[in-house]
């Protein structure tokens, strides 16, 4: 029964040999993590150039949440939501377009998601129903075949 498929060869406990496996690994290691972090360091100087400044500094709400028109479909931050605030960054003292959740389009989301899980719920009835129909069906005839071979 047992294959020995999973058994590690003697050769590979030997000292000079999990020195040189730790080694080996241990470069990777350096070099996977090396990549990552100067990764991260590049990508933090391109946020810095590009990010808005609401995601940098603090910032104040001068126009509340409301859905794009038009005119303001052609801006980035409407993509994401179809709703737009405008903020003024406190210590540039920019004004910029900021993306936002509706109130309202939460509660649509809502109502939403409740009907898909009505829908599910009753789909799943339905078919526990026809199921332990067709269970009740095949279990009354065994017994009834039971019942004709005697």
């Amino acid at each position: 029964m047992e294959s020995g498929w999973w058994r590690v060869p003697l050769a590979c406990c030997r000292p000079r040999v999990l020195l040189l496996h730790a080694l080996f690994w241990g470069l990777v290691a350096l070099r996977v993590f090396g990549a990552a972090l100067l990764a991260e360091d590049k990508l933090a100087a391109v946020k810095a150039a590009v990010a808005p400044c609401w995601l940098l500094e603090d910032f104040v709400v001068t126009a509340e949440c409301s859905e794009c028109d038009a005119f303001q479909t052609t801006r980035s931050a409407c993509g994401q939501t179809g709703y737009v605030e405008k903020v003024n960054c406190t210590k540039s003292n920019r004004d910029e377009y900021k993306s936002c959740r509706s109130a309202v389009m939460e509660e649509h989301l809502f109502w939403k998601f409740e009907a898909a899980m009505l829908s599910v719920t009753a789909l799943s009835a339905i078919l526990v129903v026809l199921r332990q129909r067709r269970l009740d069906r095949l279990a009354s005839e065994k017994v009834r075949r039971q019942i004709e071979s005697i």
